[in-house]
């Protein structure tokens, strides 16, 4: 073939899963990155973007598939795939199979970027979460809305919007009526269903497109129920804004409190920092484990999560709660935490933040990821300041799609 031309569509014979949902496969010695694939498969793809664009390596996606993999099922989302939402892009694999090809995906990043062996690639899995299965499972969504004014999710890294709101994510009946409805041009528009069952519909003005706006541009307005949803954690309760974090899964929360709680291993009196903390659910866990002679510092950029976290923690007198960068908290931090919990954003911790824990001479940390890559970076990172890894588990957090939630805790050698 001539070197600077490619043809638009290729048969090709997918490997095993790259992180980001593609498989990868070679034409001419060049890598492609071929979406709505499986490991084994042989298949019709079409590249995607300009010939000039393309770079060392390709992207495709699945047009026809020749020779399916075992593990290739109809798809369990009716909107998602090529030319369809960008929502569920593993809807056509058999949920056990998505499983261990997300394993494999997380065991691969931690041993190249982490340099930490967890599992054989063929032997890894994620686990479970909950007993909801693979549909269903979302609580939170946020629609973004077309100049027509309605409401949508978007297509796969395009600006384009599907209209068909079927999502298999969500519980029948969750976005009733939306569809119906017209809603102001460039918004997102947010549900959420809360723990007691009462939807509730956010709207979010943007200005541009872009971000959401509440001065000098359409204010956030409440288009059914409250601003805020009532979430439960074991006995407590919180009320979190409906534009603010809340894991989308269901039974997310409680399993992540849980581990972490059992994870941190702390006794009454010790110190501990949760770091990105949210609406301080893991400072709830970490508070009850100290008691009243203890610490709990939660630090979170969000005001509204913070807001939630003050007035669902109140009654715990050793937690504080801090709206600021998790980096000059540390950086004034003159006590030394037993354990700090991590929660970070996909981007991860990264260098600066763990370098800070390190120097802090924090002895065990409990950390979360929902990227694999960061993940296995972060990891690396500690490795690199002499931690070693205790435990590791790689969660199925959100079924139908490649992303995972991955928790380690580590103990300063």
């Amino acid at each position: 073939m001539s070197g600077d031309i490619a043809p638009d569509e290729l048969t090709l014979t997918t490997g095993a899963a790259a992180n980001g949902g593609s498989c990868v496969a070679r034409h001419d010695g060049r890598v492609v990155f071929v979406r709505y694939a499986l490991p084994g498969e042989t298949v019709r793809v079409r590249l995607i973007g300009k010939v000039a664009d393309r770079g060392s390596y390709w992207n495709a996606e699945v047009i026809e598939v020749l020779e399916p993999s075992a593990d290739r099922v109809d798809s369990l989302c009716p909107i998602a795939g090529v030319d369809g939402a960008g929502c569920c892009d593993l809807a056509f694999a058999e949920p056990a199979a998505a499983r261990r090809l997300k394993g494999s995906v997380v065991a691969n990043q931690l041993a190249r970027l982490g340099g930490y062996r967890w599992r054989d690639e063929l032997d890894a899995t994620a686990q479970p979460v909950g007993d909801v299965g693979a549909t269903g499972w979302r609580t939170r969504v946020r629609l973004d809305t077309s100049a027509d004014g309605n409401a949508g999710f978007h297509r796969y890294h395009s600006s384009e919007l599907v209209h068909r709101l079927d999502c298999a994510q969500l519980p029948v009946g969750m976005l009733a009526g939306i569809a119906d409805r017209h809603w102001p041009v460039d918004s997102h528009v947010h549900v959420a269903v809360d723990d007691d069952g009462a939807r509730h519909v956010v709207v979010a003005g943007t200005r541009g497109g872009r971000k959401p706006t509440s001065a000098g541009g359409r204010k956030t307005e409440v288009a059914e129920g409250g601003y805020e949803a009532v979430q439960r954690v074991g006995e407590r309760s919180w009320r979190v804004p409906v534009t603010a974090f809340w894991q989308a899964h269901r039974d997310a929360p409680g399993l992540y409190s849980s581990l972490v709680a059992k994870w941190a291993q702390l006794e009454e009196g010790m110190t501990a920092w949760d770091l990105y903390g949210g609406a301080g659910v893991f400072a709830a866990a970490l508070a009850q484990a100290v008691g009243d002679t203890g610490r709990v510092l939660t630090v979170d950029t969000s005001r509204g999560a913070s807001r939630a976290a003050r007035a669902a923690l109140a009654d715990l007198g050793c937690v504080s709660v801090l709206t600021e960068s998790v980096r000059r908290v540390l950086a004034g931090q003159r006590q030394r935490a037993d354990v700090a919990v991590l929660d970070p954003p996909r981007a991860g911790a990264g260098r600066e933040v763990i370098d800070m824990l390190a120097a802090a001479e924090v002895p065990r940390i409990v950390h979360i990821g929902c990227e694999a890559a960061s993940f296995a970076r972060d990891i690396g990172l500690y490795r690199g300041h002499g931690y070693v890894v205790d435990e590791l588990e790689v969660f199925d957090s959100f079924p139908l799609t490649h992303h995972v939630e991955c928790v380690a805790a580590l103990r300063r050698s």
